[in-house]
């Protein structure tokens, strides 16, 4: 095709649009109304997704020493958990410390509980905070660590938690949170496609009659089909820029009205971190969804 032929298809694709004016509002209407209910799940699951993420990273083993290991065996035991390929971070909390964060989580009373103890009565064991790289291997880690003493006569390790069981409940929360959402979006994807690809096949229905015309005074099926490719691109393309202006207004919003009022426990993610993702994502669906819609419904009346 040469560069003039492709200007002349251009320039009728544009003419189609304004030319079948109320057609091409319905279709545009169709694809914002899709694509932005599609847009406000997508956000609404990248943001759970986000939150899963956080509380996945939140879970942590706790190792408490017993009341008479020394420093150097519990600086022993602190290297042989490092070691193990499941530990991202180890954090030592000293008993000193332990003391003082509790009494500091009990208010005014705990002023009076940490007066109470000194340096050489102090009842709390030395504490090793154990992050792991994946979440759900919390258990298996933490029966690792457990299995140390098995190495040590000394038996130093007195207990190791990691909130067994509800973290087991948490990791199938979360992992049934994003699963539901990665459905819902696919599902939501599906009918959107369904829903525009219908509203142009209407638009280029009634106009059957032309492209019958265009066929019997021997234009070409190429030559037909490339301004209603452009058509349809175009139609997409529009409808998918209304809907991301109006997802990223809407968004950068409701995102300034949660940010100032921290007492709602709710924190969204930065328009800077899904503004590109969803953009690209939007307007790639929208401007395919047009094609598509396009291309397909105008085969059936090539055939005349």
């Amino acid at each position: 095709m040469s560069f003039n032929t492709f200007l002349r298809h251009l320039r009728e694709g544009c003419k189609n649009v304004f030319r079948n004016g109320w057609m091409s509002i319905a279709s545009i209407t169709s694809i914002v109304v899709s694509l932005f209910v599609l847009g406000v799940f997508i956000l609404l699951v990248v943001n759970v997704n986000q939150l899963a993420d956080e509380v996945d990273s939140q879970v942590e083993i706790k190792v408490y020493l017993n009341l008479d290991v020394n420093e150097q065996m519990r600086g022993k035991i602190q290297t042989e958990i490092g070691l193990m390929p499941e530990v991202s971070k180890i954090t030592f909390i000293s008993k000193e410390q332990g003391l003082k964060e509790f009494s500091e989580s009990l208010g005014e009373d705990g002023k009076a509980l940490l007066e109470g103890f000194d340096k050489d009565h102090n009842p709390l064991p030395d504490t090793l905070s154990v992050e792991v790289v994946e979440a759900t291997t919390v258990a298996h880690v933490a029966d690792k660590v457990t299995g140390l003493n098995e190495s040590h006569p000394e038996k130093p390790i007195m207990k190791v938690k990691y909130g067994e069981g509800a973290v087991e409940k948490l990791f199938k929360i979360t992992r049934a949170v994003r699963n539901i959402g990665f459905i819902f979006v696919i599902g939501l994807g599906i009918m959107s496609m369904f829903l525009i690809s219908n509203t142009i096949r209407v638009t280029i229905l009634a106009r059957r009659r032309e492209i019958g015309i265009m066929k019997l005074v021997g234009a070409t099926n190429y030559f037909i089909r490339w301004p209603f490719f452009i058509e349809g691109a175009l139609i997409g393309g529009i409808g998918s820029l209304t809907t991301v202006g109006l997802l990223l207004f809407g968004y950068d919003q409701l995102f300034k009205a949660f940010s100032g009022d921290i007492t709602l426990g709710i924190v969204l993610l930065p328009l800077s971190d899904i503004w590109m993702y969803l953009s690209v994502l939007l307007l790639a669906i929208g401007i395919l969804i047009g094609i598509w819609g396009s291309t397909v419904s105008i085969r059936k009346f090539l055939k005349v």
